[in-house]
């Protein structure tokens, strides 16, 4: 006969942006050979939701899947790095003022641009040059030292700033302490090297809920569909992706067969 052992958990959060109860209740099975069963449930639920909704940035320096993405209606924002700038052969610094400008001619807002600097008086300067160009310029700032006495400087300023290359809770938690407006954990580079970067997410997430930090939670390196609907579950602020994975939220099989069954009917009744 099997024996049943119960456990259970029961742990509650709270916050003034979110109130969070999980109950995991596990079973073990022991059978009669000695092997061992488990199941196990877990449940969330959130009294408080947030009252912002989720953002979603393109990454990209591409003209046209930013104008792709902004005529879905979706898109919030849209960042960049020197990487990808080369990539659009964007080099020289008044062409790329000038594709900066570009893209903000095409969004309503949100558009991260990056210094090249690693000096606090090199990031300072640089980003002081990037937010003349437009309004809805964020100075993306990097994760070191001297980047965090940049972040602090520019939070003074009332410059917007995007604290990027991310890959602690202890990194965003200094970011989130000199004022970044966003911070950018990259889960993909994280999942590359056999760490989970969904995991960072969930810890980011749950520390700036308990201080009430008002940097959000901009979730970078998504690779596919599901990064980006299990930042949603986790409560990240902001997702910033390729346009293919904004499009692939849109894809699903049963939609194309159900479009093309109600097509046929009609048309074998219509002509």
């Amino acid at each position: 006969m099997n024996k049943i052992f119960t456990f259970s958990t029961l742990r509650i959060k709270g916050s003034h942006r979110s109130d969070r109860l999980s109950f995991s209740y596990t079973r073990l099975y022991l059978g009669s050979e000695q092997s061992v069963f488990a199941k196990s449930l877990r449940f969330v639920f959130k009294f408080n939701p947030k009252t912002n909704r989720m953002k979603f940035f393109i990454d990209t320096a591409n003209l046209d899947d930013i104008r792709e993405a902004y005529d879905l209606g979706i898109l919030d924002g849209v960042t960049t790095n020197p990487s990808l700038m080369a990539k659009e052969g964007i080099s020289g610094d008044a062409n790329v003022k000038a594709h900066y400008k570009a893209i903000c001619d095409i969004v309503d807002n949100n558009v991260s641009a990056e210094v090249i600097s690693t000096d606090f008086a090199g990031m300072v300067a640089e980003g002081k040059e990037l937010a003349k160009i437009d309004d809805k310029i964020v100075v993306k700032v990097p994760m070191i030292r001297e980047g965090i006495k940049a972040i602090k400087h520019f939070t003074n300023e009332g410059i917007r700033t995007n604290c990027t290359l991310v890959f602690s809770a202890g990194q965003a938690l200094l970011a989130a302490k000199a004022g970044a407006s966003y911070v950018s954990p990259f889960i993909g580079r994280l999942d590359d090297i056999a760490f989970d970067g969904l995991d960072l997410i969930d810890q980011i997430v749950g520390i700036y809920e308990n201080y009430g930090y008002g940097t959000e939670v901009l979730a970078a390196s998504i690779r596919h569909t599901m990064h980006l609907i299990q930042c949603a579950e986790i409560g990240a602020d902001v997702v910033t992706c390729p346009l293919k994975v904004i499009t692939g939220l849109a894809n699903h099989p049963l939609t194309d067969q159900g479009l093309a069954q109600f097509l046929a009917d009609h048309a074998k009744v219509n002509g």
